[in-house]
């Protein structure tokens, strides 16, 4: 069986290492602490997952903690972090 873990955020594509998706696939319910995305929530298909990127980036991919947000942070690098499957 393969190992269906993921520690990105479909949406904006933060990975902070923490699992949001088990070796199974099922989500933990985490709130990413950028783009507030939820695992789990509205982001189980790519179509989903492109609109709701679509609005993170529309809205100029604010981060939701701004006290957590890393001094050299490039929203560009970071979408590079996004499972090729959820692009």
């Amino acid at each position: 069986m393969k190992d269906k873990t993921e520690t990105a955020c479909r949406i904006c594509g933060l990975d902070d290492g923490e699992v949001l998706f088990d070796t199974h696939g099922v989500p933990q319910y985490v709130i990413c602490e950028c783009c507030y995305n939820e695992s789990g929530i509205g982001d189980d298909n790519v179509a989903q997952v492109r609109e709701m990127r679509e609005h993170w980036i529309a809205q100029g991919t604010p981060w939701f903690d701004a006290e957590r947000k890393p001094d050299d942070w490039d929203p560009v690098k970071q979408l590079t972090n996004i499972p090729t499957r959820w692009r």
